[in-house]
């Protein structure tokens, strides 16, 4: 049995760490709590928690996954982020990541013209208009995207196909889903090596 998580599609899983932009229905302050699922069987939660008001947002993060093999744990996983918004932009990023023991860190600023991001690849330069790869924010969807964890732009294609239905392909295979509201309500994903995780809202 292969209890690996993968990198690149944990951490875009993982990721859901950012901030409404005008228009969606989310009010802060305001919590979301999702029981993590792979294969069927609970293996973290994952709580995003929204304060502030509109003109100075901050999004808060914390998922905890522990991967075991009969009683035992073979994998852990814990991801933390913050995410700064000014005048409704996205401002600024910071997260820390512990993959089995494997440590990374991503600090990512907007900078004017461009979006720095320091990660595990070192420094680029992402577009003005970059978003981390947001999972309960739908409208991150119509810009270019970045992951959270590793600060590396993801290579995906995000699609409407359905009204409160977005699928995220590429190398990633993900279907996100809202309610009525905008609000994100489950996420279904395929990791490499085929396991299946689910985020069911509680």
């Amino acid at each position: 049995m292969d209890t690996t998580l993968h990198p690149t599609r944990r951490a875009m899983l993982a990721g859901a760490a950012t901030l409404a932009l005008p228009g969606l229905a989310m009010a802060a302050p305001a919590r979301l709590t999702f029981a993590v699922f792979r294969n069927g069987v609970r293996i973290g939660e994952h709580v995003l928690t929204l304060s502030g008001d509109p003109d100075a947002r901050t999004a808060s993060s914390e998922v905890e996954m522990v991967v075991k093999l009969g009683p035992v744990p073979v994998f852990r996983y814990r991801h933390q982020a913050v995410e700064r918004w000014r005048d409704g932009r996205f401002a600024a990023l910071r997260t820390a990541t512990s993959s089995n023991g494997r440590r990374e860190r991503v600090e990512a600023e907007a900078q004017g013209a461009a979006v720095a991001i320091e990660g595990s690849s070192g420094r680029i330069l992402a577009p003005a208009s970059a978003h981390p790869l947001t999972h309960w924010n739908p409208a991150a969807f119509a810009h270019p995207l970045f992951n959270p964890q590793t600060g590396r732009l993801a290579k995906v294609r995000a699609t409407r196909a359905a009204p409160g239905h977005w699928t995220i392909r590429g190398e990633a295979e993900i279907d996100d889903f809202y309610d009525a509201a905008g609000q994100w309500r489950a996420l279904v994903g395929r990791l490499e090596d085929g396991s299946k995780i689910e985020y069911r809202r509680v």
